[in-house]
């Protein structure tokens, strides 16, 4: 491995998890053409290094790798599996900094999030660790005289993981651990805006004792290296995290040959503060399901609905806390960091844009911030009408929208009018409107009086069009397996 910008880098102290290289069969691949891609820092756009951008042929290769190792890893005791998760889960923490200092300088978001990233995302592998050792279904009690039967739950075979730049190491963690753990072998292709983090996880997955060919990290252009994926049989299924337009493209192109596919997609979220609600809990809550991440999260409050009689005080409060933020390089652990690319700086101000010229009033920020390129001020929007785009579209960033409701039909209503469903946000202390509210949200996850609802024991997934199936507790792995019946008969 050649010394790039990021490994030459004191402030890491492990060299040797800054990989330039795609990981496939238990080695470190360049491209055979020499193709490579470069990655920035997007907090001052220096110059990291350049990642092996592989061929399409190269992306078989690695199915290839991952199904001829198949058979052995799916044949292992459960118990053996789970040491060699335990393993990966040990390094993961013992290398936590160098993680988080790699996620920081390719992502940009805070430091303090990297870390806490690396924990969630470390929980993953833990969990399954343990999970690994307990694939069992209910028995069915046999509905023939002379016949037994059993149920099986078995390994789909290889798995394609696809993860997003704004998490990513916790998203490669919750789809490899869950599918290693099942007994499936892995190809995973990570965000070319953020590949070293993957690349990162491949070496400590290596050390770990994953036998060559179970754990594979290809590296590339996504369409190049995707595609072939969802047309080869041999891979039984696709887990994406991402925007809703590209899973409804795999959602296509994995059609004719049949995928268990786990699709997290886009979220919308609404925040909805009723007049009984603990006013400064609901703000500083507010405030996290906003700006955490730098807005940049499936997550991420988008639409904040607040009941008339408090709604000045909330605003007040809310744009006084917004103004507090700090904006910086993630080292310098800011509270708001860089954004990903120039396309989600634009997206901020075309909704900022729209909003004001629909009648919306802004009580801070509102255009890029002095520090760089792609850093936006910490924006707050008030009377934020029905018909403006930030009302349909999730915007990812930290701008943030808020309009007053009158009734609880009412803000049912506006809350749930949209395709996606990944959580909502619910503030009362009013137990029976929380629990009809919470039924009546068309969400996959409701959040009642915090934000923090996320971990490796619950069941993550949304409705609509936020996605299909679910990743996290036991029926994550669950997602990566199939049931057999036998029914014997013994004479």
């Amino acid at each position: 491995m050649s010394e790039t910008a990021l490994s030459a880098r004191t402030d890491i102290t492990g060299k040797a998890l800054v990989r330039s290289f795609s990981y496939i069969n238990g080695k470190w691949c360049a491209s055979k053409t020499g193709e490579t891609f470069s990655i920035t820092d997007p907090s001052n756009g220096n110059y990291l290094g350049d990642v092996a951008s592989l061929s399409a042929e190269e992306s078989t290769a690695a199915v290839t790798a991952a199904a001829a190792a198949f058979p052995k890893w799916s044949g292992l005791l459960p118990q053996e599996r789970a040491v060699i998760l335990r393993r990966w889960f040990d390094l993961l923490l013992a290398h936590k900094e160098d993680l988080a200092r790699i996620m920081v300088l390719e992502q940009g978001k805070p430091l303090s999030e990297a870390r806490g990233e690396i924990d969630y995302g470390a929980a993953f592998v833990e969990f399954y660790a343990e999970e690994a050792k307990r694939p069992n279904i209910e028995g069915v009690t046999s509905h023939l005289a002379d016949a037994e039967v059993e149920l099986w739950r078995e390994p789909v075979g290889v798995a394609a993981l696809i993860t997003p730049w704004n998490f990513p190491s916790a998203m490669l963690t919750r789809k490899a651990a869950a599918a290693l753990a099942a007994g499936c072998t892995i190809v995973a292709h990570p965000s070319a805006e953020t590949p070293y983090s993957a690349l990162a996880l491949a070496e400590l997955a290596e050390r770990a004792g994953f036998p060559a060919g179970v754990f594979n990290v290809v590296t590339g252009v996504a369409p190049v290296v995707v595609e072939p994926w969802t047309k080869d049989t041999r891979v039984r299924a696709l887990s994406f995290t991402g925007s809703t337009p590209v899973g409804k493209l795999l959602y296509r192109q994995s059609a004719a040959t049949v995928k268990r596919l786990v699709l997290e997609l886009g979220g919308h979220a609404p925040v909805i503060v009723f007049k009984d609600a603990d006013l400064k809990n609901a703000v500083t809550e507010a405030m996290k399901a906003k700006f955490a991440t730098s807005g940049q999260d499936c997550l991420g409050a988008n639409r904040i609905f607040i009941e008339r009689s408090i709604y000045e005080d909330f605003c007040e409060a809310f744009t006084k806390s917004a103004k507090a933020l700090s904006v910086g390089c993630g080292m310098d652990d800011p509270d708001i960091g860089p954004l990903m690319n120039e396309n989600a700086v634009q997206k901020q101000e075309e909704h900022v844009a729209d909003a004001l010229a629909k009648g919306a009033r802004i009580t801070c920020g509102g255009a890029r911030h002095p520090l760089g390129p792609l850093f936006y001020q910490p924006t707050v929007l008030v009377d934020v009408p029905a018909d403006a785009r930030i009302m349909h579209e999730e915007t990812f960033g930290p701008v943030a929208a808020i309009t007053p409701f009158d009734s609880e039909e009412e803000v049912i209503a506006l809350a749930n009018d949209t395709e996606f469903g990944l959580v909502a946000y619910l503030h009362s202390l009013d137990p029976r409107k929380i629990y009809r509210v919470s039924r009546a949200l068309q969400f996959g996850m409701v959040a009642v009086n915090r934000t923090k609802v996320t971990g490796a024991p619950i069941p993550f997934g949304g409705t609509k069009q936020s996605g299909l199936g679910r990743e996290g507790a036991r029926v994550g792995m669950e997602e990566f397996t199939e049931i057999k019946y036998l029914c014997r008969d013994w004479a």
